[in-house]
């Protein structure tokens, strides 16, 4: 059985939450094995292996965490060593990056926007903004970018074996960045792409200040808290919180869709959430036409009783 590589991102040391899911998708099409760069990447062999990497290669080094390249090198590296069927990386916008960067130079094919994968390689996209799915497949070395939430079940523990990779003379310049950029705000709340449940805002909340009501129905679900591009635009949040075709994918278990309109933008980013709550006093905007469960009525009314009964449930 072929191998087929999934590119791990870390935080903190650790791999993200999404690795289970892509080792999961790995499982369909081969043997799961890890490429993991970064300080010290070799020691999370054993954890990799767990989540069922057979094989982990790992290219240790003091790499520059704002540059792909050295995962481009490392992918490269890995895919002349394990000759693998497909490599798969997650959907931000780095993993993107690298791997559109990876099919490139392996003249592989790069399939984006992936939401499921079948056992003869197939793998279902969503494409024109989240307008049409379709099914594909790829000549070469198949490089997908998965969403998150888009594979169930998980992949059988493995020997994780470590393979080191050295990548100091691949061609690609390791450059180091000279920054004067504030530190990022730490967040206590799951971020977009992982979290299981996203409650996002738009411009029907009216101002900055009353943006606020989000932002306790966040705390009180456990949620990502994100935004239509038209309160992003107006002022009542940070850009980073943008879901949508200009912002970021999301695929969570849950989507609360509140004072959105639903424009194309918007929905492209969220539609293939598994289930999408939406409340907005107008019953012919477009967001009703995807949501599974809709509410009609004045979001000032409706969220404040939602949270209070949420909060009633967790205490009961």
């Amino acid at each position: 059985m072929t191998q087929v590589l999934v590119l791990v991102e870390t935080a903190d040391g650790a791999p993200v939450a999404a690795t289970a899911e892509q080792f999961a998708a790995a499982a369909i099409l081969g043997e799961p094995a890890a490429v993991v760069v970064g300080k010290d990447a070799s020691k999370a062999a054993g954890a990799l292996g767990k989540l069922g990497a057979v094989k982990v290669y790992a290219a240790d080094g003091d790499f520059d965490a704002r540059l792909v390249t050295p995962q481009v090198a490392a992918l490269a590296a890995a895919v002349e060593a394990a000759k693998p069927s497909a490599v798969i990386v997650g959907s931000g916008p780095d993993a993107r990056e690298a791997g559109a960067r990876l099919a490139v130079r392996v003249g592989g094919a790069y399939q984006s926007d992936v939401i499921g994968i079948s056992k003869d390689a197939l793998v279902t996209q969503q494409a024109f903004g989240g307008a049409f799915t379709v099914t594909a497949s790829g000549k070469g070395v198949q490089v997908i970018s998965l969403r998150e939430h888009s594979i169930e079940g998980s992949a059988p523990a493995a020997a994780g074996e470590l393979v080191k990779l050295d990548i100091s003379g691949d061609s690609t310049p390791f450059a180091k960045i000279e920054s004067k950029q504030t530190e990022a705000t730490a967040s206590e709340r799951p971020s977009l792409q992982a979290a299981d449940i996203v409650v996002s805002g738009g411009r029907g909340l009216g101002s900055k200040e009353k943006f606020a009501l989000m932002e306790e129905l966040a705390d009180t679900l456990g949620a990502a808290l994100g935004a239509s591009r038209a309160a992003v635009d107006a002022g009542y949040c940070e850009h980073n919180m943008q879901v949508g075709q200009t912002g970021t994918t999301v695929s969570p278990n849950l989507y609360i869709a509140v004072g959105i309109s639903g424009a194309i933008q918007h929905l492209a980013g969220m539609q293939s959430s598994k289930t999408i709550v939406a409340i907005n006093k107008d019953p012919n905007v477009p967001i009703f036409d995807i949501a599974d469960f809709g509410i009609v009525g004045d979001l000032f009314q409706v969220v404040p009783q939602f949270i209070e009964a949420v909060k009633v449930r967790k205490n009961g």
